[in-house]
Order: structure tokens, then sequence, then C-alpha cells
């Protein structure tokens, strides 16, 4: 028994062994793996076992040699010695079938030849999110390949049409956030393709979109938004029936959409936003009956929304603002759209009542409808939208009864953006909503009254806002002091009520709001997705900027007031702000030193104030200054000098008339500084106590002088006559001399 189990014991020892010699890595592939590992300068890898088979990434074929089939370490902070790409090591591992180094910070050029040829069993490469830059090679020489994912890194260049000439098995190509440039290629879909998902999205493709991908029978998935295509929609893009998002966004696509588009039966996203794109939308639309989101925001487009599109019964977004459309809204039944999310209609044409129906649509998170000419009343019914965060009705015909409309929205108790702008004109701001214990709007982040010409003071139930951290309420007629409770609010930090007529000084509290001074209560702001995308004016009246996302740049403005007094020094702790503006105000004083702790300040306008002084040298280490305006005030002295403010046109100091110094035309008179004694004047004023001896001796040297020779012949006789007998000897022995040379001269001319 007991030589049974020794037996089977070395039996056991044996076949592990046999199976380790069988089953080792091949030492060729492990070398090249350490040669790899060896051009990583972080982390090390712990490649250190003799069966590189069992190392961390490495995967190898165990019916066969011990081939090495994937090496995957994505998420490993992996980083190369000398910025070289080990196309030599890696292109040894001649049987491998899956390499994914993605999500790293891998760079050098991807333009080696050696690692493309080698690799002839190849089916995944994933080399996204890394530094390669480079340019792609003409072809991908095997046919084996099914994944190419180059996405995000620093690639340009122009893709060769023959790259996909091979690659007949290829499902996935994506190349999108590189730099590419030139057109699409135009061979994508080979005959026998199985393309399923392409992205060319985030580079600078451009020319038009190229014919071909209808031969693409498995597509999927087409995405080249944020390029700089053009050109209208290839009609045959129609015939790829199994396409099911189609997102163009951001490029200069024109032209009208086609009724071809019916065709798209499996289609459940369509982006064409951000385009130029004109025309009427496709009558049959409605029969695209998958259509989750439709989004045509930003275009050209014209005539009214078919009712077929109520037939979308499985809608979730749809997007037609900043367009040209028009008709009757009310006509819509959007009971039909039960699943709907998010609707935008904002800056179009579209007139009538807005329906009840919208009401019906229980999962309905935004409703965006502002600047058109419909008829909106704030109902009752709103309540029932349990899920609405996002509401935008401002800039429409008959909004009024602010006080109630307001009552009712507090039973919206998830609202976070509520825009009324250019909306209950001419009324008075509710001083209260109803209620002692006001409870509403405590998710509230965004409130926006602008344009509405509402009079009144600010209320007291905004300081019950506890989330608030964007408040708009520019262009009306607001009176009164600015409530010092407005420092209160623990997560405001821009608040815009210029155009208005609040008078009073500015309160400290309002510079000390925790959100613009202290960096960890600005870190803890929830920076989470908008359900809508956010339009804000920009400073330049350029293009709205855009923001996705429910944050804002910390920003001031209380231009065009009544407000006086002197800009309070506590101005300085606001180190977080990036605009200030306090100009056509009546503010005195001088520039407050501190406000040079501002050094994220990006736009600065204290103009057409009675501000007076200098302005301050420290404004000199504002760095990020792209806006800096102290016109028409009473400031003096020299301009500080520094790249940044001598950058300004002189229009920015213009007005100040003791104000001298670049870039103003009128230059600084040489003065000397202040510590330092001013020679002149001291000069001066040893000039005024001197005694004036210098004249004083020379009188009395002319006086001595004249009476020491005249004063003699004048008192004594025998002097004068004396003087006389020497001026007659002098006149008579002048003449004797006279005479003798003229009678030399005389008898010379006769002999000659």
């Amino acid at each position: 028994m007991a030589n049974a189990l020794l037996f089977l014991l070395f039996l056991t020892l044996a076949s592990s062994i046999i199976f380790e010699i069988v089953h080792a890595c091949n030492q060729s592939e492990r070398s090249s793996l350490l040669s790899f590992a060896r051009s990583l300068s972080s982390p090390q890898l712990n490649w250190t076992s003799a069966d590189c088979c069992s190392w961390e990434g490495i995967t190898c074929d165990l019916q066969g040699r011990s081939w090495i089939t994937h090496l995957q370490l994505p998420s490993k902070r992996l980083k190369l010695k000398q910025g070289i790409f080990p196309s030599s090591s890696l292109g040894n591992l001649t049987h491998l079938t899956h390499l994914n180094l993605s999500h790293n910070s891998l760079y050098g050029s991807l333009d080696q030849t050696q690692l493309f040829l080698s690799l002839n069993y190849l089916q995944v490469i994933d080399l996204s999110y890394n530094l390669l830059f480079g340019v792609l090679p003409s072809s991908l020489p095997y046919s084996h390949i099914q994944t190419v994912d180059f996405s995000s890194n620093r690639l340009h260049g122009v893709i060769p049409s023959s790259f996909f000439q091979l690659a007949r098995n290829l499902t996935s190509f994506n190349v999108s956030n590189n730099t590419f440039s030139g057109p699409i290629p135009s061979s994508i879909c080979l005959p026998s393709s199985s393309l399923r998902h392409l992205d060319f999205s985030f580079n600078d493709f451009n020319g038009s979109i190229p014919r071909g991908l209808g031969k693409c029978s498995k597509l999927q998935v087409f995405l080249a938004g944020h390029n700089y295509l053009s050109g209208s929609l290839p009609e045959d893009i129609y015939n790829a029936t199994t396409v099911e998002e189609i997102s163009l966004p951001l490029n200069s696509l024109n032209g009208a959409i086609s009724d071809g588009i019916a065709k798209l039966i499996n289609l459940t996203t369509l982006d064409l936003s951000y385009n130029q794109l004109s025309g009427m939308l496709p009558l049959h639309l409605g029969k695209l009956s998958k259509l989750k989101h439709i989004l045509l925001d930003f275009n050209y487009l014209e005539g009214s929304l078919p009712l077929s599109l109520m037939n979308c019964t499985k809608l979730v977004e749809l997007r037609m603002g900043a367009n040209d459309l028009g008709g009757n809204i009310s006509m819509f039944d959007f009971s039909k759209l039960s699943r709907l999310s998010k609707l935008d209609l904002r800056m179009n044409n579209f007139f009538g009542v807005l329906p009840r129906s919208l009401y019906s649509c229980k999962f309905l998170k935004a409703i965006r409808v502002s600047y058109n000419n419909l008829e909106v009343q704030i109902q009752p019914e709103i309540v029932s939208l349990r899920s609405l965060s996002f509401l935008s009705l401002g800039g429409n015909k008959r909004l009024t009864n602010i006080s109630e409309a307001m009552k009712r929205l507090t039973g919206c108790k998830r609202l976070v953006v509520l825009s009324l702008a250019s909306s209950f004109v001419g009324e008075e701001l509710p001083t209260d909503l109803g209620k002692a214990d006001f409870d509403g709007f405590q998710n509230l982040r965004i409130l926006d009254f602008s344009s509405c010409n509402l009079t009144g003071q600010l209320p007291l139930w905004l300081s019950k806002l506890r989330k608030l951290e964007y408040l708009e309420l520019s262009h009306n007629r607001i009176t009164g002091s600015i409530p010092s409770w407005i420092g209160s609010l623990p997560r405001l930090y821009s608040i815009i009520m210029d155009f208005n007529l609040l008078s009073g000084k500015i309160p400290k509290e309002l510079l000390m709001l925790p959100m613009l001074v202290s960096e960890q209560a600005a870190a803890q702001v929830d920076r989470t997705a908008s359900d809508l995308p956010i339009f804000h004016s920009s400073v330049d009246n350029a293009r709205p900027l855009q923001y996705n996302f429910l944050y804002y740049a910390p920003y001031i403005s209380l231009k065009s007031n009544n407000l006086h007094g002197n800009i309070p020094s506590e101005i300085g702790q606001s180190k977080l702000l990036k605009t200030l503006y306090l100009s056509n105000n009546n503010f005195s004083g001088n520039i407050p030193e501190q406000i040079a702790n501002l050094k994220d300040m990006q736009f600065l306008d204290l103009s057409m104030n009675q501000l007076s002084g200098n302005i301050p040298a420290s404004v000199t280490s504002l760095h990020f200054l792209s806006k800096f305006n102290v016109s028409y005030n009473n400031l003096e002295g020299p301009i500080p000098s520094s790249t940044q403010l001598q950058s300004f046109d002189a229009s920015a100091f213009e007005g100040n008339l003791k104000l001298c110094g670049d870039p103003l035309p009128n230059k600084c008179k040489r003065t000397k500084g202040t510590d330092e004694p001013d020679m002149n004047n001291t000069d001066a004023d040893m000039k005024e106590q001197q005694f004036p001896w210098f004249y004083v001796s020379a009188a009395l040297g002319f006086i001595i002088g004249f009476w020491g020779v005249f004063g003699p012949l004048v008192f004594l006789k025998k002097w004068r006559y004396a003087y006389y007998y020497f001026l007659d000897n002098v006149h008579n022995r002048f003449m004797v001399m006279i005479a003798r040379s003229m009678a030399r001269v005389k008898g010379r001319f006769i002999r000659s």
C-alpha cells in the first residue's frame, strides 16, 4: 500500500514537471517581453518567473507550442524611458492576436512598418489614450484584424484610401480625438465588409463624406463629428439600412435631409447638430419608429415639424433648437411620446398654446421652448413632472403673473435650472412665495430672470436657496441696495445684476462668498452634466459659450447701476474670481491694492466711475487678464509698466486726464522718486536763503575802482595838473612817432 502511494506521488510530480516543460513560454518571445519591459521607465512590471505565460497581462496558446497570443496591459500608467515606441520587441511576438496597451502614457511614433508587418495573426489592437504620434502606414497588411483603436493620441496626416484594402474582417475602426486631416477614405466598405463601427470624430478631416458607405451592409455606428466636413449627405448612406447611429455634429454640412432617410428603419440616434443644413424636414421621418435621439439644433432648417414625428413613440430626446422652424405647436399630441425625456425647441418661430399634453410625458427631465411666439402659462399640472430638472420658457408671449408661477414651481422639487428670461414684463418681484416656512427650490442651482423689466427689491426668499450657484437678474429695474445676506449663500459664485437701479455700497459680504474665497469649498462643486447644453453670451459678443456641465466661471457683474462708495478692500479675498464688471456706476476712492490678489482674474472693467489716485503697480501681477478697462475715471500718474497692461488698447485708459504713459499718447514727465530729495527744489530753497554777495562785491569793486582813480583828480589840484601834463606828453610823443613814420614811407615812394 505504501509503495502504491509513493508511485502515485511520483507520477503526479512527474506529470507536473512535464506539463511545465511542455507549456513553458517560448524563450525568444520571453526575451522580447523582457526587452519591452526594459524600455519602460515606470512602473516596473513584475515579470521575474521562468514561465512568461504566467506573467501579468500575458496569455499563451496552451494547445500548441505556448506562443504568446495576448499582451494586455491597459491602465497601468506605463511610460517609456527614451520616448521610443518598442516596435521591434513587440514585432517579435509573431503569434500575437490581442495587443492592448490603452490608457497609458506611451510616447513615440506609430509609423513603424516593422510592427504592422510582423503581427500577421493580430485580431485586436488597442493603443488608445496614449501619446503616440506620426502617420498611419499605407495599409493594414493582415487580413485577420478585427478591431483597431488608435483614439485619443497625437496621430496626424492623411489616412490612405488603401489602408483598408486587406482588412476584410475589420469590424471596428476608431481614430477619434487625433489630428488627422484630408478626406475620409473612400474605400472603407469592401463588398464583403464586416464593418460595424466607424469613428472619425474630433479630428481635422475635410471635404465631403465619401460615397460608398451604403456598401457597409453591416454598419451600425458612423461617427464623424467635430471635423471640417462639407457638402451634402451622400444619398447612398441611406442604403446602409443596418445603421443605428449617425452622429456628424459640428461640421459644415449643407443641403437638405433627403426623404431617403426613411429607409434607415434601424436608426436610433441621428445627430446632425451645428451644421448648415437647410430645407424642410423629411415628411416621413415618423417611419423611423426606433428613433430615440434626434439632434438637429443649430442649422437652417425651416417649415414645420412633420406630424408623423409623433409616431416615433420611443423618442427620448428631441432637439430642434436654433433653426427657422415654425408652425402651430398646439397641433401636436405629446401624449404619444410617453418616453420623452428632453425637449428643446428654443429660438424658432413656433406659435400657438403650449399643449397640456406635454405634462403627460412623465419622464420629462428638460423642457426648453424659449424665444418662440408661444402662448405659455405655467399650469398646476407641472408638478406632475416629478423628474423635471431643467425648465426654460422665457422669450414667449403672455407669460405673466410671476407670483403665481413661482408658487407653482416650488412643487417641482428636483428643479435645478430655471430660466424665465424676458417674461413677466414690468411685474414686481414677489416678496414671498406664500409659505412662512419656505422650502421650495432646494435643488435649484441656476436662476435666470434677465430682461424682464422687473421692479422691486431683492426678495428675502432668495437667501433660502442654499444650493444656488448662478443668479442672473440683469436688465431689470430692481431698486434698493444689495443685501448683506447674499454673502450667506454657500454655493453662490456667479452674480449678474447689471443694468438695474441698485444703489448704495457693495456689501463686503458679497466679496467674501465661500465659493470665491475658499479653494476647498470650490472643489466641492458638483459638476454634473446638464440635461441640455446651457448657452451664455461671450464677452466679445461672438458665438455664445456652450456649457455641457452645470458650472460657470466665477463671475460678478454689477455694471450700469447707481452704486457708490469705495470698492471694498475685501475684494482681495475673492481670489477665485475670474470676471469683475463694475463699470458705469459712481464708485470713488482709489483702486484697492488688494485687487492684485485675484491671480485668476481674466476680465476686469472699472470704467466710467469716479475712481481717483494711481493705478496700483500690483495690477501688473494679474497675468491672465485678457480684458482690462479703467477709462473715464479721475485716475492720475503713470500707467504701471508691464507686458500685460501695455498690450491693451489706449481706449482702456482714455478719459483720465492726468493719466500718462504707454499705451496713451501723452508721455509722463521725468520726475524723481518720492524717496529721493528733489535737487532742483533744494537748489531753489538755497537760492532763496542765500545773501546776494556777488552783486554786492561787484558794486563795491566798481565804486572803489572808479573813485580810486577819479577821486584824487577831483579833490587834489597838483594831481590834476600832473595828470594833464602826463596826457600832453603822451600825446606829443605819439604825434612825433606818426610824423617820422609818414616821412620814411614818403621817401621810399619817391626813390622808387
